[in-house]
């Protein structure tokens, strides 16, 4: 998808064939050296966002750029409207068949790995299991292990070498074949053929010249884990695109068009035009952007621009696709379908948010690009050494590889997702949900939590909370009669009273006459009452006014940002309601917690000032940024990152979504949309807002847990690379370091169970 601006163009790229972040930031550094080309390359959503200048670069010089280096580009497919995939690549964002397609190929390898590699490492630790020919049935499962299955490993080293660079992938890949090739010479060379051999289950250090070890278990061991660790990384990568799909798919899928000869006609959404007219019923979605030209009605919207107050519209007025009609029949002229609806723009912010936020590099990459270089280096020294004392180059041989064995830790493969495995699985329980080992290392940062209102800190539906009353006039009275007549109408803020009113007073009377005015209220007759409900315009179309203390409670309430409904019968003013947002119970608690983990709250909405203001005091935010709208959000976070901040954000809504995605960590409310959840890092499975303080605890947790486990996984293998380099290592060594290490990072990473919430 290629658009063109005056001097410049930009077009996304699909790459294929990254193994880690540092493959991403290869690429980028690649095409940023072209000409007049800027690049951003995304390792989570394996896109390319490139900005260049026409005339001097080609998207095919784009594309041979980067497969000059290793990797595969093309042009993602465009948005079939039909069938709603996600956006930009033709699988749906990885979100269904094509991502199953995609996985396959690592789920083989995976299934290889470990049906081959058990009874090899399991041979290999246990002497009772040695039979006669033991060692040639571990070379017979290994060699697929080590080829095919790590095959990925090896092809990524290859292209790093070829660069200069080295990773994880280096390191396995060296150590690997280092094991195999090594065990391939014992067993056709050296004696470990002979039949009977064993390896005996003694942790002796005594020098020998390497002719009778084998390292399978090694080889195979350490694909299998890795591949298990590679494997339940890509799962969870590949929803990367998923929040697109879940735009997409807010939309009406159908809509009733009417025709010039005045027939009604279903036809998809796909196939609106712009100046089509077609009829919205009560309670469907609106298919796109457009124009009243027949009707009057609620629109609620909050799903959109997180108003927690429908919107009336009549002729003339504009609204918006995917938003939905409440209350009467309206006609509406089609302005926008397409890529130019207010929704697609959004599902584009997402995108794009997406793209340009910085992956976190794998920590077992970083270690890698150093520990590599050092471990090959001292295996050439070890080499070099015993070369020149005149021991022989079998054994100087032997003690180098056996430094290349040593050094290719099991446990690493084990350090990310055992500890994200535990961690996520406890953060299941307490009703967090962690997307990935990627999401982790932005908590630690994390000083700033920005705070969608509708939803997050609020309940996101509309509640009575007060009932001011004249004089004489009983509480429960006017609940029953307000109450009776609301209960007729469709309105979200006459649910909001009919509710209210029955949990007071129980079972509401059946209004007569019962009729709903446009825009004002509604009216009928309630026990032989004539009741009118609604705005302080429809009770003085009766020349009914309200008294002074009714008035002074009405401007109060909407001081508050609150909305006040007027309640009137036989002639005479009695009471005012006040309906809102409320705010959670559990917020106020949720802001103190925040605050405790060294957070500045801030409170973002499209709702206005006066509402935020209030909804702020009351829960105890300082700064508040009211009347936003959707697109504008990500600009807000986009400034507060400007700032120097690092930043959270918190939202459950559609126009939450690429603001989520634009955050350094998004939070999604697990009671909001799909768009928000799958647009986050974190989902906050109760919809509680204290569960935002716990995720961010947990999450700081299991980083610690993933570190303290990657250190020992180097500890345990770097203790043992002197006895290699004197050349005193033997199998059973070899096996109980890679052993010792990968039960320490089990056993640290089991801790993590013991996570408690903050007594929610």
């Amino acid at each position: 998808m290629t658009t063109t601006t005056p001097g410049a163009a930009e077009v996304e790229l699909a790459i294929g064939g990254m193994t880690c972040a540092s493959c991403a930031a290869r690429i980028e550094k690649k095409l940023n050296r072209m000409d007049g080309v800027e690049a951003t390359v995304n390792y989570a959503t394996e896109k390319a966002k490139v900005t260049y200048r026409g005339e001097e670069v080609s998207v095919q010089d784009l594309i041979s750029t980067v497969e000059a280096t290793g990797y595969t580009a093309q042009e993602p497919a465009p948005v079939r409207p039909e069938s709603a995939p996600g956006h930009g690549d033709g699988d749906g964002g990885r979100g269904g068949a094509g991502a199953d397609d995609e996985l396959r190929p690592l789920r083989e390898r995976l299934i290889t790995a470990v049906v081959l590699a058990v009874p090899v490492v399991a041979m290999a630790m246990i002497p009772a299991l040695q039979f006669e020919y033991w060692q040639w049935l571990s070379l017979t499962l290994a060699a697929p292990v080590v080829t095919y299955a790590a095959w990925p490993f090896h092809r990524a080293a290859w292209t790093n070498a070829r660069h200069g660079a080295a990773t994880m992938d280096t390191l396995i890949s060296v150590g690997t074949s280092a094991a195999f090739l090594w065990s391939l010479w014992a067993l056709f060379f050296g004696t470990a053929g002979t039949p009977g051999m064993t390896h005996p289950f003694e942790l002796t250090i005594a020098r020998g010249d390497g002719a009778g070890n084998i390292y399978l278990e090694a080889a195979a061991g350490v694909t299998a884990f890795i591949l298990a660790g590679r494997y339940f990384e890509a799962r969870s990568k590949r929803k990367a695109g998923a929040a697109l799909k879940a735009l997409l798919e807010l939309g009406a899928k159908d809509v009733t068009v009417l025709r010039a000869d005045g027939r009604e006609q279903t036809i998809p959404t796909a196939e609106l035009k712009v100046g089509d007219r077609f009829l919205v019923r009560p309670g469907e979605k609106i298919a796109t952007d457009g124009v009243v030209v027949e009707g009057a009605s609620a629109v609620d919207a909050s799903m959109l621009t997180g108003e927690s107050v429908p919107v009336e519209v009549a002729v003339g007025d504009g609204i918006t696709g995917a938003t939905l009609n409440v209350g009467g029949r309206l006609v509406v002229e089609a302005t926008r379908v397409g890529a130019d609806t207010q929704l697609a723009r959004m599902a584009k912010l997402v995108e794009d948010a997406q793209n340009g936020k910085a992956a976190a590099q794998r920590l077992a990459d970083r270690i890698s690009a150093v520990f590599v270089p050092v471990v090959i280096g001292l295996a050439l020294a070890t080499l070099g050494f015993w070369l020149g004392n005149g021991s022989g180059l079998t054994a100087a041989f032997t003690a180098a590889v056996a430094v290349l064995i040593i050094a290719c830790p099991c446990a690493l493969g084990l350090a990310t997702p055992t500890a994200l495995m535990v961690g996520t699985g406890r953060g299941a329980q307490l009703g967090i949900l962690i997307k990935g080992p990627e999401v982790l290392e932005n908590t630690r940062k994390v000083d700033t939590i920005v705070l969608d209102k509708t939803g997050t800190v609020t309940t996101g539906r509309m509640t009575l909370l007060a009932v001011h009353t004249a004089d004489s006039t009983g509480e429960d009275e006017v609940l029953r009669l307000a109450g009776a007549l609301e209960h007729s109408s469709e309105h979200p803020i006459a649910k909001a009273v009919a509710t209210g009113a029955a949990q007071k007073v129980g079972e509401l009377p059946t209004p007569e006459d019962f009729a709903n005015v446009a825009g004002l209220g509604v009216q009928g007759i309630v026990e032989g009452h004539a009741v009118l409900v609604g705005r302080e315009k429809l009770l003085a179309e009766w020349e009914i006014y309200l008294p002074v203390e009714l008035e002074r409670a009405k401007a109060e309430a909407e001081a508050a940002g609150r909305t006040a409904i007027a309640v009137a019968w036989d002639g005479e003013a009695r009471a005012v309601l006040e309906v809102a947002d409320a705010v959670k119970e559990t917020s106020a608690e949720a802001i103190t917690r925040l605050r405790a983990l060294g957070l500045t709250p801030i409170l973002l909405t499209g709702d206005n000032k006066a509402v935020a203001e209030s909804v702020a005091a009351e829960v105890g935010i300082d700064e508040v940024i009211a009347e936003v709208l959707p697109q504008d959000k990500v600009d807000v976070i986009k400034r507060l990152q400007a700032e120097g901040r690092s930043v959270a954000m918190v939202g459950d809504g559609v126009n939450d979504a690429a603001a989520l995605a634009q955050a350094d960590l998004g939070l999604a409310m697990g009671t909001g949309t799909d768009a928000a959840i799958e647009a986050g890092d974190l989902t906050l499975v109760r919809g509680d807002l204290r569960a935002a303080a716990d995720a961010i605890r947990l999450s700081r947790k299991t980083l610690g847990t993933i570190k303290t486990n990657l250190f020992w996984a180097f500890a345990y293998n770097v203790a043992a690379l002197p006895l290699a380099a004197a050349g005193l290592l033997n199998p059973m060594i070899a096996g109980a370091a890679m052993a010792f290490s990968s039960v320490f990072v089990v056993g640290n990473s089991l801790r993590l169970r013991g996570f408690q919430a903050m007594g929610n």
